[in-house]
């Protein structure tokens, strides 16, 4: 039978020839592949890490941004009348038992200091009036500072501060010194938002750390009634100035008090943050033989 034969068939170098051929067209298909694979994919991640430098590109300049407005912003600066920077929120804080702005009342009668002629004064030491006391002790000059938390903080000139403390022995006037109104005080704030109060270091009495209560209102002519008031807080004074002035004969009541007390465990400031405290506490130079001047920051939110 003679062999069939197919047109296909033309021999072992014919096919050899042909594998050579069919191999070298694999290889390149795969070359091919990988070169359109390797395109591809470099565009693919070419997009991908596009977006991650873009994303990361944007975080970094977020956080240099925010390091940079921290910064920026950690202080506060008043000049003519004029405020950049950032301040703490002054928070609410009780008026006490002794306010005389109208709130409460001494054996059936409200007192209200307050739209009395004479509580706008810058010396608070001696009574005005009909009553004419001195109140004794260390001098102390106080400059506060109000500005507005929400604009930058901003100086909030023609707003009327009213401030008030105890004796050095711990006691109110009005209240538990009937016969007099020293210690208490109303003034205005200037174009830098500024009030200063002349007064006495006030002592420390059983159960509080020394402190000096303050009210805001938004105009004198409203700072009648602790009704229009804007905030009612109260200044913590500077634990190393309260140690060398109690130290003084006319503090000795004051001594025992104050090694009980400290702002943490103050049922008033005790609820309060570090930088509450830091910005509710008077910042004093001075000493006892030339008495102390202080400054704080009030910060209002209007």
């Amino acid at each position: 039978m003679a062999e069939e034969m197919h047109d296909h068939d033309h021999g072992l170098a014919h096919d050899l020839a042909q594998i050579r051929t069919l191999a070298q067209q694999a290889v390149g298909r795969r070359r091919t592949l990988r070169l359109l694979f390797a395109a591809g994919g470099g565009a693919l991640i070419t997009a991908c890490g596009g977006g991650s430098e873009t994303s990361a590109s944007s975080s970094s300049s977020t956080a240099t941004t925010s390091t940079t407005t921290s910064t920026t912003t950690s202080t506060s600066t008043t000049t003519g009348g004029t405020s950049t920077g950032t301040c703490v929120a002054d928070p609410t804080e009780t008026n006490g038992p002794y306010p005389a702005d109208g709130s409460n009342s001494v054996s059936g009668s409200v007192v209200n200091v307050l739209d009395d002629t004479g509580i706008v004064r810058t010396d608070i030491r001696s009574s005005f009036g009909s009553s004419s006391g001195t109140a004794a002790g260390v001098y102390m000059s106080v400059t506060i500072t109000v500005v507005n938390v929400n604009s930058s903080c901003a100086p909030l000139a023609g707003y009327a501060v009213y401030l008030w403390h105890c004796t050095r022995d711990g006691l109110y006037s009005l209240y538990t010194v009937p016969g007099e109104n020293y210690l208490r005080g109303v003034g205005v704030t200037d174009a830098n938002g500024q009030v200063t109060f002349t007064s006495i270091f006030p002592g420390c009495y059983d159960g509080r750390y020394p402190h000096i209560h303050f009210e805001v209102y938004p105009s004198l002519a409203r700072a009648t009634t602790y009704a229009n008031r804007v905030l009612v807080s109260q200044f913590a004074m500077p634990s190393a100035a309260c140690s060398s002035v109690y130290a003084t004969s006319g503090y000795s009541s004051s001594t025992s008090n104050f090694a009980k007390v400290t702002t943490a465990n103050d049922n008033v400031f005790g609820d309060n943050t570090a930088a509450q405290i830091a910005a509710m506490t008077i910042a004093m130079t001075g000493d006892v033989t030339n008495g102390y001047t202080g400054t704080v920051t009030v910060g209002v939110a209007i």
